[in-house]
């Protein structure tokens, strides 16, 4: 074999290591995209592949020698084949809930089941041209190496600039590729008979993934378009997030790894609620804070105040901010809010942005996505909290969105609860919005809030929803809404996230 052993140690043990890990990383990404709970996702999938691994390894003492060199070959190829069409298979099953877990997980099994089959496999080839010291040394090396590899390139690159489809394709070919090598590197190992079919299966298995990767833009669409159940117009990965443009007989809408956060036809409902009342309740407020909200849906409606001189927008993703660029629809509905020069917009995670800054604001308007995960469900913590009262004037309000109180009270009311720990008072409120439901907001302020609230006059006329009459019955909850009990959001524990994992998924 000269030289090959050592070039399969170097190389092949690399590609295994970090298409493993790729393909761990994707089916983790994809599970909270759908199942929420990230780090619930995560911790299953990352145990079940592991433990795959270890019945991989302890299967591969059933290979006899004679079989090593073919065996693993046979192997990667059912990597690629498997590993490759993982990601696009998986959104394929958005669509079904039932459908989607049982192939999540026997993917990930199988993946490990195959991963684990690999190493050992190699190490029994090469055992005969290093030490035993040596190998293990090396192989476990390399190893170690394309994990860490595969860690970077996952976030940094290949998400970012590929998409989940495109990096499962991708790392498909590579392992495909590796397979197809083997046949040469290991021709000493393989007998003359098949080698030939072997071969031609690895070029095969390299062409359909090939296809697949020219394709993937259909394939994704197909898949979300399944998902979300309406044509896409738009769609975009950034190195934040999924964002997808889709279309209906009454409008475009709005979605996030999936989730929905507007409906043209009826966002007003939604804006307006989360900004008037605290706009209406500042006299005259000049300085205004968003943090979130990189549609500019919100700002739209602050803007409608004459007061107003400076809003601050805080969004952790320019392709959010940037979006009504490449999509006129979102320019328009918004009234390119965002370009206006009242506007600073400010890329940045809030959390790290409002730790460091010193400005105080008249408002502030949270926009921020449901509390999912423990990224987001800090931006709900008495941490932040506190950092958000150094940011406010003495009279300053704020208007939080906090999820549904009919579907996660328990969620709404752990908020409430948690800015009443950190000495804010707080009027619940709440606002019909079709695309949602029944949905929850807070006021909140250093000062009890005024019981009685007036709409000015500028925006008489202007707006869709909201009239003196509506805006103060929005603070009218009617039983079905009232207190529960919850507790604190901390930032170590984060009680808010459990508890919104556990009320939208009864719902789903």
């Amino acid at each position: 074999m000269n030289r090959a052993p050592l070039l399969l140690l170097y190389l092949n043990v690399l590609v295994i290591a970090t298409c493993g890990l790729v393909y761990e990383l994707l089916a983790g990404t994809l599970a909270s995209y759908l199942l929420g709970d990230s780090v619930t996702q995560f911790s299953l999938i990352i145990g079940l592949y592991l433990s795959a691994m270890g019945a991989g390894a302890w299967l591969s003492r059933l290979v006899p020698d004679p079989r090593l060199g073919r065996c693993f070959i046979e192997v990667e190829l059912a990597v690629a084949l498997l590993g490759g069409f993982s990601a696009p298979l998986l959104f394929l099953a958005f669509s079904r809930l039932e459908v989607f877990g049982v192939l999540l997980y026997g993917m990930v099994f199988a993946i490990g089941l195959l991963v684990g089959l690999e190493l050992p496999l190699l190490m029994r080839i090469l055992k005969g041209h290093l030490d035993f010291e040596d190998l293990v040394s090396r192989v476990l090396t390399f190893d170690y190496a394309g994990a860490l590899f595969a860690s970077l390139l996952f976030p940094l690159l290949l998400v970012p600039r590929l998409g989940l489809v495109r990096t499962s394709l991708l790392c498909g070919i590579l392992n495909a590729g590796v397979g197809l090598w083997g046949t040469t590197l290991l021709r000493p190992l393989l007998t003359t008979r098949g080698l030939g079919g072997l071969r031609g299966r690895a070029c095969l298995v390299i062409g359909l993934l090939a296809a697949a990767l020219i394709k993937a833009d259909s394939l994704t669409s197909l898949a979300e378009e399944g998902a979300i159940g309406h044509p896409i117009l738009h769609a975009e990965s950034t190195p934040y997030q999924r964002i997808v443009l889709t279309k209906n007989e009454r409008g475009f809408q709005l979605h996030l790894n999936g989730h929905l956060q507007f409906n043209s036809v009826d966002e007003h409902r939604y804006h307006e609620a989360l900004v008037h009342p605290a706009l209406s309740t500042v006299r005259p407020p000049q300085s205004v804070l968003v943090l979130g909200g990189g549609d500019g849906l919100a700002v739209r409606e602050i803007l409608r105040h004459r007061s107003v001189k400076k809003v601050t927008l805080v969004d952790l993703d320019p392709g959010m901010t940037t979006l009504a660029d490449r999509f006129p629809p979102l320019e328009q509905l918004s009234r390119s809010a965002l370009k206006d020069p009242r506007v600073t917009v400010i890329n940045d995670d809030a959390f790290v942005w409002i730790s460091g800054d010193d400005t105080r604001f008249d408002a502030v308007i949270i926009d921020f996505p449901d509390p999912g995960t423990f990224a987001i469900g800090k931006l709900y913590s008495t941490r932040f909290y506190r950092l958000l009262q150094q940011r406010l004037r003495p009279d300053a309000l704020v208007s939080i969105q906090c999820t549904s109180p009919l579907v996660a009270p328990r969620s709404y009311w752990c908020i409430v609860k948690t800015l009443e720990a950190v000495g804010f008072h707080v009027r619940p409120y709440h606002a019909a919005v079709p695309s949602f439901g029944e949905w929850g907001y807070v006021l909140a302020a250093m000062k009890p809030v005024p019981q009685r609230l007036t709409l000015p006059p500028e925006l008489a006329g202007e707006l869709r929803f909201l009239t003196d009459g509506i805006l103060n019955s929005l603070f009218e909850l009617p039983p079905d809404l009232k207190r529960v009990d919850a507790d604190i959001n901390q930032l170590n524990s984060q009680a808010l996230v459990r508890y919104y994992d556990q009320e939208w998924g009864a719902w789903k």
